[in-house]
């Protein structure tokens, strides 16, 4: 088998909460994050993603389970790896009135970076035009992008970006988009827990989509979709309830949506036309709707309240 980035088995973690009920955010999770690309660490909010990586870093304290980075037992071994991870987790503090250039002029000096690396991770994240203008002058996307700079600092092999879009306007979020993409397709590994699916599926190699803190299904972009069981075919017809009814009566079922027809259930798309045709009812426009991360995992999910 392969060297992974990130491995973790049977990961778990309970919290208790003030009245003393105890909840669990992550339940015996196995993850594994190949080396190189893009990973697309996937769930809802209060899914157990940002958990699972404060464990990763040592940050919280796992309650059972192993995790490995870079073939590195972790916590125990994290100091020998450390310097190969770039993290962020929560929002980096910067001097609002420097410069960009010169807060990570002074986090270099700090981490004992070399100098020349400012200017290098500056122009590696699109900020060498705006590195002299002051912090608090930036827009959300570039405070993030220079969130990254800092990362970078170190040449990581590892970076892991929790939520990196969150708040960020469109331009915003294709600019992180970009960043992420280019510093995978460097050689490093970029690990990115998103629950805007339809985002990562965008820039993403390989996935893992997690639930109630488990894993519900991992691999390849193309892997996870194709393993959809989702055959959805949206249908235009004049009459919604005669053919609702139709369509209903042959086992498929209809969801209305603006005004088209959402069938599912349906062994091909010719079958939906057929059933109509035979009672004088005729399709106007029928179109496959692809699978995608958001189907896949509103199927996967169906069911757990998430």
């Amino acid at each position: 088998m392969p060297e992974l980035a990130i491995s973790t088995r049977g990961l778990r973690k309970t919290y208790r909460t003030r009245l003393g009920r105890k909840v669990v955010a992550v339940q015996g999770l196995d993850l594994d994050v190949p080396i190189g690309g893009v990973h697309g660490f996937l769930g809802p909010n209060g899914s157990g993603k940002t958990t699972s990586i404060r464990m990763l870093l040592g940050l919280i304290r796992a309650d059972a389970g192993s995790m490995t980075v870079f073939g590195r037992p972790v916590p125990a071994q994290l100091p020998d790896v450390v310097g190969r991870v770039g993290a962020i987790v929560e929002s980096p503090k910067f001097f609002p009135a420097f410069s960009g250039r010169k807060n990570l002029e002074l986090l270099a000096e700090a981490i004992g970076a070399p100098r020349k690396r400012v200017g290098e991770v500056l122009e590696q994240t699109s900020l060498g035009e705006r590195g002299k203008d002051r912090y608090k002058a930036y827009s959300l996307g570039m405070k993030q992008r220079l969130a990254i700079a800092a990362t970078l600092l170190k040449e990581p092999d590892l970076l892991i970006f929790d939520e990196p879009t969150n708040g960020l306007d469109p331009a915003g979020i294709r600019e992180i988009r970009e960043t992420m993409r280019g510093l995978g397709d460097q050689g490093r590994t970029v690990l990115v827990s998103s629950h805007i699916l339809a985002e990562v599926e965008q820039v993403a190699d390989t996935v893992s989509i997690i639930g109630h803190g488990r894993l519900l299904a991992s691999g390849t972009v193309a892997e996870v979709i194709g393993g959809s069981t989702a055959g959805t075919v949206k249908v235009a017809v004049d009459n919604h309830e005669a053919a609702t009814r139709i369509l209903t009566a042959a086992g498929m079922t209809v969801r209305a949506d603006g005004n088209y027809l959402l069938v599912d259930g349906a062994e091909h798309p010719a079958d939906v036309t057929r059933r109509l045709a035979q009672q004088e009812l005729y399709v106007s426009e029928l179109v496959p709707v692809r699978a995608d991360l958001e189907s896949v995992f509103l199927e996967l999910t169906a069911g757990e309240g998430l």
